[in-house]
């Protein structure tokens, strides 16, 4: 029997201890420097539920890797599941070199799991075959640069499957069997320290990063203290950050999605993570060396539009967001961010109370020209109109075909007496003093005001009022006017005939945030036929507005707005339909560079009114409104 000699043993066991001990001195490193960090403020497992059916689909199912890139995920999912399928059979290979087999390929169970594994050793030899043509032939450009490494590791996992199938092949007594035996031995004790030093340490931490990772798409969490303004020092770096920076398997899907790295920004997802890995390698936690620097680009940190591709995309459950604003916090919290235009951005907030710079004069003619009722609670609806629709003309024209679609459906509503800008450019460029002022005054005049329900025609509104107000004591039923126009949609006109082409762009905060993308759908469809535009839904692209872009002044390399302007116009639809002020604004810019000919831009509550009578007809009462779910 192989290993049935002490010299054969005896070399099995140095060669055991000599990997075990290798990967564990660079292990323990790692785990100390995610030990050492602080923990996460507010940071609690509850509820579970929510995280093991995370970890059941995501790791063991493999379903993000698979979905999101469909070819190479199954080759990776293929990977996973048969070393998965191997473990038990590499703790009796170890078993059978000190003669205590408990498996035995030509008996009982053990003949019906050596033919399980058998297919699944040939599939992992296909796919990682796959995979190394795909990285060092084809190299799709956001892999980035080719490591000897993961060409090594493809070798070595190859090299553990055919010595696992010559196994089966030769008598295991004969010189062939015992040739593959300690082939695969040694293939295994090389492997195992290889992973902690490489990109594949994600093996053993990304199990740990998905069940792990904050609740909430891009949860931005709270600062925990005076003396916490961000991710600024090494010392502020947590715990969950530390192990999604170490758990970064570097594929790349948080770049090819990046719509500041498709227009020539320096912006790179993967970049900002692995640059916070390289910090704390070089540093350690709790280092006082600024993290903007040496490792991460201020530059870059600040061109990000969150628009949420990279966390939605990532298979390892790393949050790209809370990072990127927490070195924004950190950067703008102490100070040491200098950009006139987010200075500007933050003066007009703390003057004016809106993003836009007008005088709130300018709000209170708007609502009596056109005699908006105020909100007095006894309507179903307060309408939040936001700094786009309240200031902004082409937002204003949008404010006002929903007030009349809503009338028409029988929705009572009321806005506001005064309202301040949500803080959302605040929020993402991370000045958590301007977001603090208009969201507590924000939240002062909704319950005042016996606030209960609420609708906005801004995504962003939507988002930073129903959770970033949450960490300064604002609870409040918010929702989209898609959503509530979805509800209502039976009581709105269809046209039959003379029905136009319209392309719908997925707004980035109402679709990878609020995970809406039938409702706004099925709202156009009702007058038009909706055609996607070459990247849609959850892959759909950046109008560039977001995370205060819209105010930092001209952007470096292409503009993201003209770039997504490009694919919606390449439909050849006569209307782009929209259903967020910012995306309007951006596409109406972009435009006018793209085509001298243009199609017509609206949002979904322009396009509900242009199928209205003039004049509301008389009916019966209708019943009232859905609640929300």
């Amino acid at each position: 029997m192989i290993g049935a000699t002490w010299p054969a043993r005896a070399a099995l066991l140095v060669l055991l201890i000599a990997s075990f001990t290798l990967f564990w001195l660079r292990l323990r490193k790692v785990l100390a420097v995610i030990q050492g960090s602080h923990p996460d403020p507010g940071f609690t497992l509850a509820p579970l539920g929510p995280r093991v059916r995370r970890f059941l689909a995501e790791v063991l199912g493999q379903s993000k890797v698979i979905e999101q890139r469909r070819l190479p995920g199954i080759a990776h999912a293929f990977v996973f599941w048969g070393f998965c399928a191997f473990a038990l059979i590499t703790v009796n290979h170890i078993a059978t070199g000190f003669g205590a087999r408990f498996l035995r390929p030509d008996a009982g169970f053990g003949e019906y799991y050596y033919s399980f594994v058998a297919a699944w050793a040939v599939l992992v030899a296909v796919s990682i075959t796959g995979l190394f043509i795909r990285r060092f032939f084809v190299q799709p450009i956001w892999l980035g640069k080719t490591s000897p490494e993961s060409g090594i590791i493809a070798l070595l996992i190859f090299t553990l499957m055919i010595s696992f199938l010559g196994g089966l092949w030769f008598d295991e007594n004969s010189a062939g069997g015992l040739a593959m035996w300690w082939l695969h031995t040694l293939a295994l004790v090389i492997f195992l320290p290889l992973i902690p030093h490489t990109k594949h340490l994600h093996l053993l931490l990304s199990p740990a990063t998905v069940f792990l990772k904050r609740e909430g798409f891009s949860a931005i969490p709270p600062l925990s203290g005076d003396e916490d303004f961000g991710l600024d020092t090494g010392k502020d770096v947590t715990r969950i950050d530390a192990l999604q920076a170490f758990s970064c398997v570097e594929c790349g899907r948080c770049t090819e999605h990046c719509p500041a790295y498709n227009t020539g920004k320096i912006l790179n997802p993967k970049e900002i993570v692995l640059g916070l890995r390289d910090y704390l390698k070089e540093f350690g936690p709790n280092a006082e060396a600024p993290l903007l620097g040496k490792f991460i680009s201020e530059e870059a940190a600040f061109q990000c539009t969150t628009c949420g591709s990279c966390e939605f995309q990532c298979p390892v459950g790393i949050q790209h967001l809370p990072m990127i604003v927490g070195l924004r916090r950190g950067a703008v919290n102490t100070g040491k961010w200098e950009n006139e235009f987010g200075a500007k951005l933050f003066l007009n907030l703390e003057r004016n109370g809106n993003a836009l710079g007008f005088s709130s004069a300018e709000r209170q003619k708007f609502i009596e020209k056109n005699q908006l009722p105020l909100y007095d609670g006894s309507q179903e609806y307060c309408l939040w109109l936001g700094c786009m629709g309240t200031y902004d003309p082409q937002g204003r024209e949008i404010v006002l075909s929903l007030a009349r679609v809503l009338r028409y459906a029988g929705v009572t509503f009321g806005v506001l007496r005064k309202e301040k800008c949500t803080g959302d450019p605040a929020r993402r460029l991370g000045n958590d003093l301007a977001i603090s002022q208009v969201a507590e005054a924000n939240i002062e005049a909704l319950r005042a005001a016996n606030t209960s329900k609420m609708v906005s025609i801004c995504p962003h509104c939507v988002r930073t009022i129903g959770t970033d107000w949450k960490e300064y004591g604002g609870t409040f039923q918010i929702e989209h006017h898609s959503e509530l126009l979805a509800r209502v949609q039976d009581r709105l006109p269809a046209r039959d005939s003379s029905r136009t082409r319209t392309v719908f762009h997925d707004p980035c905060y109402l679709g990878r945030y609020r995970n809406i993308y039938e409702e706004p759908r099925e709202i156009i469809g009702r007058t038009a036929d909706v055609v996607d535009p070459y990247r849609s839904r959850e892959r759909s692209f950046c109008c560039g507005a977001g995370g205060g872009q819209m105010f930092l002044g001209e952007e470096k390399g292409k503009r993201v707005n003209v770039e997504r302007a490009e694919e919606l116009v390449a439909t050849g639809a006569q209307v782009i339909g929209t259903a967020c002020p910012f995306c309007q604004t951006m596409f109406r810019d972009a435009l006018g560079v793209v085509t001298q000919n243009p199609p017509k831009l609206l949002d979904i509550a322009q396009i509900v009114a242009v199928s209205l009578p003039a004049e509301p007809p008389t009916a019966p009462p209708v019943p009232p409104v859905p609640t929300l779910a």
